[in-house]
């Protein structure tokens, strides 16, 4: 059996990391933050986090890969078991802090009860591409958007607000923050052409200061198809920095719609 559990949350990175491993590894739910196409074997609540940290090494679990997407859930104090609300104060007090913080925390109370927190690229580094142009061509406004961008995502990053932005001719067109990649593109999509000094590009990297280990920014083919719908050249990420879901069916779309893939 597996030493190993994903502590899974939305979409389809889990099902796309157990795929890509040689052996399934336990998966685990955050009750309400199902992922797709893939059946949880356990589903835990927050309230009693001290209790699932116990059954995990009941089972003989000594790492842990966080996938996924979730959001704040809603606690109910009722069901806080002794051990967790002990760890409430902690807990609240990175939420005050920001998402970054929150990870950390997070992290430290699974490192503190014997559990190694591994990063996506630690257990499948196909996942994660290094340098390269994976589809299409870069041209020299491309180069000059995506030094632009990476600027633009580092001060966002710096302040624990989003992964991503669109820039086009060196103007900022939109910047991601709580709604999402998906949103973003939608409304770079229903801008005016007349603010459209360009087809421009959509640059996604990790913020500076976060643990790699967790919330690693990433892509699918679906934010291929938003790419094209918002009109744009192409996609460029930091290399080594960025998951790909599924980077052959990622090249094929891109190719199919005339976009660039880039791992800078």
């Amino acid at each position: 059996m597996s030493n190993l559990a994903i502590i899974a949350g939305r979409g389809g990175l889990p099902a796309a990391l157990v795929a890509a491993l040689p052996e399934r590894p336990l998966v685990c739910a955050l009750d309400g933050f199902t992922p797709d196409g893939l059946v949880p074997d356990q589903v835990f609540r927050v309230e009693r986090l001290a209790l699932f940290l116990d059954a995990l090494q009941d089972q003989g679990i000594t790492r842990v890969t966080f996938a996924g997407a979730v959001q704040r859930p809603r606690l109910d104090p009722a069901l806080f078991d002794p051990m967790t609300a002990q760890m409430v104060p902690r807990l609240v007090g990175a939420m005050q802090q920001g998402d970054d913080a929150t990870l950390r925390e997070v992290i430290a109370i699974f490192e503190e009860s014997g559990i190694e927190v591994l990063g996506v690229d630690d257990i499948a580094a196909d996942l994660v591409p290094g340098a390269g142009v994976l589809a299409g061509t870069v041209t020299p406004a491309d180069e000059r958007d995506a030094k632009r961008a990476a600027a633009i995502v580092t001060a966002l990053g710096s302040v624990d607000v989003g992964q991503g932005c669109v820039v086009a001719a060196g103007l900022c067109l939109a910047v991601e923050a709580l709604p999402g990649t998906d949103a973003m593109l939608a409304q770079v999509a229903s801008l005016p052409r007349d603010l459209r000094p360009a087809k421009g590009l959509f640059y996604k990297a990790p913020k500076p200061a976060q643990d790699r280990r967790i919330d690693l920014p990433a892509l699918g083919v679906q934010t291929v198809r938003n790419a094209a719908a918002a009109g744009l050249a192409g996609i460029c990420w930091q290399a080594g920095g960025v998951i790909c879901l599924d980077l052959p069916a990622m090249q094929a779309e891109a190719a199919a719609q005339g976009l660039f893939l880039w791992a800078r």
